[in-house]
């Protein structure tokens, strides 16, 4: 139980800092677009994983946890776009591409075990 909460927790935090590095990009107008994209998929990680602890089924968990790593790897992918578009610095996001990396192997972890759980 505690691990779920621990997990619900460390989504919240990383929803919140792409929150706070969104507010803190340049003004302009790809900064801003790419900016943008980052926000969304970088907040349904924590929303879907939400839903997932809800799932009625282990198919239903395991397709919304593999909504959360599709999420969290599209929020690597615009985090590589704004540094390698010379947006922002790969120092100033590097945190969160290390954290959004850590989620990405939790979530593989957990797919994999639901599914070989739900074969036994």
């Amino acid at each position: 139980m505690q691990n779920k909460r621990d997990l619900k927790d460390r989504t919240k935090r990383f929803a919140l800092l792409v929150i706070k590095m969104f507010s803190e990009l340049p003004k302009t107008t790809v900064a801003q677009v790419v900016g943008k994209q980052v926000l969304r998929s970088g907040t349904s990680v924590g929303a879907n994983y939400r839903e997932a602890d809800r799932a009625r089924s282990t198919a239903e968990f395991v397709a919304k946890m593999g909504d959360c790593l599709k999420e969290i790897d599209e929020s690597i992918y615009w985090f590589e776009l704004l540094v390698d578009g010379g947006i922002v610095s790969g120092e100033e996001i590097n945190s969160l591409i290390k954290e959004a990396n850590e989620l990405t192997a939790i979530f593989v972890t957990i797919i994999n075990k639901a599914k070989k759980n739900s074969v036994q």
